[in-house]
């Protein structure tokens, strides 16, 4: 039996070439600047082969000259370094209240950004409204949308990719009818991963925030609903459909009906316990930490309801996934300042497992930078593959 007949692609001098090139791509991204005689000596190959990737990769713009070096003895050398304009990222938030878009180059740099009051009355305006709001910030930086390789939009709920469809995103009406994120995609004309909003807010904080280095890394997002993103060893944890980090669902127990730990522990609940204890005319989870920080009574006991049963969620997740790290994140998470002390207090005479609590630091920017990091990985492919095609057909 060949090595073909097993599934493998046979050897041949244009594949060797592009393993070459994307190997050193790869070392340049991770490593900084480097020199030919440092690419050489980094990874193995041959001085006259790291001179012929180099130049194939710098013809096609994936690389490009950065400055030289000059050592103690000896000659001066070029440095080179990754274009991080050879392509692009965008990444999409679609939140209750907000829509936030950000367009990056392949260093992970935001280029453009905008972020729009999400007035969108049915599921189907909502899209339109995304398709709407990115057309415009690609129109206003100057990039080439043929440039754009990967798309990631984030979105509250589960996307099941075989349906087409999201599901338990119960706070954006008609958000899990069949078909939105094909209306999505066709409109931005470019590929569009669809992804859930924790799980990135988990990721841009791990890459971007406090959770970088975190061995097994939780971020808890609090806000309309309530949701968990996990990155364990830098690799989202998702469960076998998705739904791992789904804690709104939990049980929560010693109320008159079976709720759940959203109805308890949410931006609605702060509201609710605010009301219980004397606060009165419209109110927002925002109003609630707002009085509080001003000393009034009714809010500050709402708060510390807040951090109480934020505790016992952190005592949960404690238990079952042991992280070294718990982020608390979202629109009430913002407010962690007034939480955190009741939440450790707390904790310490719930279990005797305390990982470190700590805030965001990404504050609302969170998903968006989940949402280009996630793109970021996939356009990196796309740009290669696109550039060293294109190289190849001309040779």
């Amino acid at each position: 039996m060949t090595s073909s007949d097993e599934g493998e692609q046979p050897w041949n001098p244009q594949r060797q070439r592009n393993s070459n090139e994307r190997l050193l791509l790869d070392r340049l991204r991770a490593g900084g600047p480097s020199s030919r005689a440092q690419l050489a000596r980094e990874s193995g190959l041959s001085k006259p082969t790291v001179s012929s990737a180099l130049a194939a990769l710098a013809a096609t713009g994936l690389v490009r000259e950065a400055g030289t070096h000059t050592p103690e003895r000896g000659r001066s050398a070029v440095l080179y370094a990754p274009d991080p304009t050879a392509g692009y990222a965008l990444g999409i938030d679609i939140g209750r209240a907000w829509l936030r878009v950000a367009l990056a180059d392949l260093d992970g740099a935001v280029v453009a950004r905008s972020e729009v009051r999400n007035q969108a009355r049915t599921s189907s305006t909502m899209a339109d409204l995304v398709v709407t709001t990115a057309h415009r910030l690609i129109a206003g930086s100057g990039v080439d949308a043929e440039k754009i390789a990967q798309a990631v939009v984030g979105t509250p709920g589960v996307y099941d990719a075989e349906k087409r469809r999201v599901r338990y995103a119960q706070h954006l009406p008609g958000w899990g009818r069949p078909g939105l994120f094909d209306r999505m995609r066709d409109g931005l004309g470019m590929p569009l991963a669809v992804h859930n909003d924790a799980n990135l807010a988990a990721l841009g904080e791990y890459t971007f925030g406090v959770g970088a280095g975190s061995r097994l890394f939780v971020y808890v997002m609090i806000g309309t609903g309530l949701g968990m993103g996990v990155v364990s060893e830098g690799h989202l944890f998702t469960g076998a459909h998705g739904g791992a980090g789904e804690i709104g669902f939990l049980p929560w127990p010693g109320r008159q009906k079976p709720d759940t730990l959203e109805d308890a522990v949410s931006g609605d609940a702060v509201v609710a316990a605010a009301r219980s204890h004397g606060m009165a005319g419209p109110l927002t989870a925002k109003d609630v930490f707002d009085a509080a920080r001003s000393g009034d009574p009714a809010a500050v006991k709402a708060v510390e309801l807040e951090g109480e049963r934020l505790a016992h969620t952190v005592a949960a997740v404690a238990a079952v996934l042991d992280p070294d790290l718990v982020v608390l994140g979202g629109g009430v998470g913002h407010s962690a300042d007034l939480l955190l002390r009741t939440v450790r207090e707390t904790l310490r005479t719930l279990t005797p497992l305390r990982p470190k609590v700590a805030p965001s630091s990404l504050g609302e920017d969170a998903v968006l930078l989940g949402a280009v990091a996630t793109a970021l990985g996939t356009a990196r492919d796309v740009t290669f593959e696109r550039r060293t095609r294109s190289d190849n057909s001309g040779r």
